[in-house]
């Protein structure tokens, strides 16, 4: 458990979550519809939506040395033989027959195999707790502390306002509830996706106008995250390997490792079955471990 002082006197410490950021950049599903803590914004039948979150710092429950974000990376594609959606192994750092499977259909050589990769891919996420400070589809939300899941779009734009590339910009730490900025959240549907772009940080400001006395009980109120990368949330290798090989069309026979297999439908995000407003690609990285994974 850690301490209101401790996370005061520690706040502006930028150093310690840039070192964090540049780890999770290197190679390596949280949350769920029915889970009332996780808290997203709705868009309107054009597909674009507004609100403005706040960023909050490392839960009280994950102690000192935590991180007020978790990286989670998630598997969601259907084959012949339904739908296959959990998360992926590598997250706690094992062994993903998902990821195995993908590099083999990738250093095959066929050009199908690759795209039927690229479908399988696993997805990136994060978590972390928020203040929701104006939501105009859900106004009861506002004010409430909610658990977030966004992609790396929205990471990115965190990691800017924290390392800013021009001299005269200065960095800030999102989560700090003293000096951190309200994030705007604009959502706009380009071609058919959730495009992120316009969102940006407000001007510095302090939650509740710096009252020690409420920050502190909104940050006791935070969840823990820890929750979300401890090894229990993941299946064992085998049994997502005989949910894989069942999806695949596999299951009791063996898997083809040249031939190419038959494409996976393209599919329309309505007729999807979980939420993909929240994940996105990293193709570059992990294609490039695939080719490296022999």
């Amino acid at each position: 458990m850690s301490s209101f002082a401790n996370l005061k006197r520690g706040r502006s410490d930028l150093a310690k979550l840039t070192k964090a950021i540049e780890a999770t950049s290197q190679p390596a599903e949280a949350g769920s519809k029915d889970d009332t803590r996780f808290w997203q914004p709705e868009v309107d039948k054009a597909g674009n939506g507004m609100a403005v979150i706040r960023f909050l710092p490392a839960p009280a429950a994950d102690g000192d040395d935590a991180l007020p974000w978790v990286r989670v990376f998630s598997h969601g594609f259907q084959g012949p033989g339904g739908w296959f959606i959990d998360n992926c192994l590598t997250t706690v750092n094992e062994k993903c027959p998902v990821c195995e499977h993908n590099s083999t259909l990738w250093n095959s050589g066929i050009e199908a195999n690759k795209d039927i990769a690229r479908k399988q891919k696993r997805k990136l996420s994060y978590v972390a707790n928020i203040m929701v400070i104006s939501d105009p589809s859900n106004p009861a939300n506002e004010g409430q502390v909610k658990l977030f899941k966004f992609g790396k779009k929205i990471f990115d734009k965190i990691t800017e306002a924290m390392n800013p590339e021009f001299a005269d910009e200065t960095p800030v730490n999102p989560f700090d509830m003293w000096e951190g900025a309200n994030f705007k959240l604009k959502i706009r549907n380009v071609e058919g996706y959730r495009n992120y772009d316009k969102s940006e940080f407000a001007s510095k400001s302090a939650i509740f106008e710096g009252d020690d006395e409420k920050l502190e009980q909104l940050w006791k109120s935070e969840f823990g995250l820890k929750e979300f990368s401890e090894k229990k949330q993941f299946k064992p290798y085998e049994q997502l390997k005989s949910r894989l090989d069942k999806v695949l069309g596999f299951e009791g026979t063996v898997a083809p490792k040249t031939k190419a297999i038959d494409s996976l439908d393209t599919l329309k995000e309505e007729d999807v079955p979980f939420d993909t407003s929240s994940v996105e690609d990293e193709d570059l990285d992990y294609f490039k471990s695939l080719a490296e994974t022999k």
